[in-house]
């Protein structure tokens, strides 16, 4: 086995399954989301009194921003994605992998990221299926990617506030 190929197995990388099943897991669910429902408001399915499941498209990122746009949008939050999943990759090369927090962290987010660019790729929109609301409010409709994303983006932020062993 060569220095190189342990190294790799004993760095953060080791963690890119749980990227692997976000993806999967969001890029089915997205699938029998638009296989078995009608698009649109109208044909939500009341879950439970907060929660409904839908199918809407995106075209914008988080909270639709840009989703008026003319579809150069599509590209740019593709290009942010994959510079994201980079970096984090990178980060990850670099973190034991017993360094749990943060290499799951990662994990999410480029899961998230990746099932979010394969909807902008493939279809030139997101798939939105969730819709949580409070009365009238209605959250912004989001997916399991956006959620990945928002929990591992969490997790950093809550990190920072983490107390870390004293290196000795």
């Amino acid at each position: 086995m060569s220095e190189q190929t342990l190294t790799l197995k004993q760095s953060g990388v080791r963690w890119l399954w749980l990227a692997i099943l976000i993806f999967v897991a969001d890029i089915g669910i997205k699938l029998v989301i638009m296989n078995s429902m009608g698009y649109g408001w109208e044909n939500r399915v009341e879950v439970l009194p907060f929660f409904n499941l839908l199918y809407v498209h995106n075209y914008g990122a988080a909270f639709s921003f840009l989703s008026d746009e003319e579809g150069w949008q599509r590209w740019l939050f593709t290009a942010i994605a994959f510079i994201v999943t980079a970096m984090l990759t990178y980060w990850m090369s670099k973190l034991p992998a017993k360094e749990k927090w943060n290499n799951i962290a990662y994990a999410l987010i480029i899961g998230g990221a990746v099932g979010n660019v394969f909807d902008r790729v493939v279809h030139g929109f997101v798939v939105d299926y969730l819709d949580v609301y409070w009365g009238n409010y209605h959250w912004p409709a989001f997916n399991l990617a956006d959620s990945a994303i928002c929990i591992g983006a969490a997790m950093i932020i809550l990190d920072a506030f983490r107390k870390k062993p004293e290196k000795a």
